[in-house]
């Protein structure tokens, strides 16, 4: 990466004591920094991984709990805890490839963990949210899920897929106290941006050294990549007081890509 990370103090005071999280990718990137965000603010939190060994460090730092979770298998969902309070839907993997070369199967597994599995974690949490009048789903959908690239035929439809279910979710659970959104970063500082790197300069015939600036960042008008504490914020803030009113929402956090 050409830019050198920048600091995000929490400037958001919020108070979740006594609340249970459930943050799907809790492991690394902006589940982990969504997870220490939570506990931070005092929620006791269940970090959902394939990988348990990054799960439990993560956890121990919050203060929580972890779960080593394949999301790609439907079934396992139900070995997750239902009684939470916040749900962070933020697993998801990429894959780049022309339409016409892109496998069936992997196209199936990226919809199953980002799009079949949100729901079903969604299903089992709401009614404990319902019944304690309270819950805040956080989807943490992409500028992919506003618009498209080329190559990310998965990527982009499973996006889009999760605003869908996110806005039905919002007017459902609005009479329970319970609100739905979605934050759509663009590129963002994690391992699965720095996977990409090397997908992308194959399809587009580039360097890979040229990735970054010529594709990743050609359409933001802020010119660095996101830190993964600049979405756990926002995610903070949808979960406190003066956000009980924004449901149903998008909210692109991405240097104005879309404001082109």
């Amino acid at each position: 990466m050409t830019a050198e990370p920048v600091a995000v103090p929490h400037v958001v005071h919020v108070d979740l004591a006594g609340r249970t999280a459930l943050v799907t990718g809790g492991g690394s990137g902006i589940g982990r920094a969504c997870a220490l965000r939570l506990g931070a603010a005092g929620a006791r939190v269940l970090v959902v991984d394939r990988n348990i060994e990054a799960a439990e460090e993560v956890a121990a730092e919050a203060g929580g709990r972890a779960a080593g979770v394949d999301l790609a298998d439907p079934d396992a969902v139900d070995r997750l805890d239902a009684d939470v309070d916040i749900v962070v839907n933020n697993a998801g993997l990429q894959h780049v490839a022309p339409v016409q070369e892109f496998s069936p199967e992997r196209f199936s597994h990226l919809h199953r963990v980002m799009v079949e599995a949100p729901f079903l974690i969604i299903r089992r949490a709401l009614p404990h949210m319902y019944a304690r009048g309270w819950g805040r789903i956080v989807n943490i959908s992409s500028v992919h899920g506003l618009r498209a690239s080329p190559y990310k035929s998965a990527y982009v439809s499973a996006k889009h897929a999760l605003e869908g279910l996110s806005k039905v979710v919002a007017l459902e659970g609005a009479a329970h106290g319970v609100t739905a959104n979605c934050i759509n970063p663009a590129y963002v500082r994690t391992a699965l941006v720095e996977s990409q790197i090397a997908d992308q300069a194959a399809s587009h015939g580039i360097p890979e050294s040229e990735v970054l600036e010529k594709i990743m960042l050609a359409r933001a008008a802020i010119k660095r990549l996101i830190e993964p504490e600049e979405v756990s914020e926002l995610m903070a803030y949808l979960c406190s007081p003066p956000a009980a009113f924004i449901t149903g929402a998008s909210i692109a956090l991405d240097g104005g890509w879309t404001a082109n």
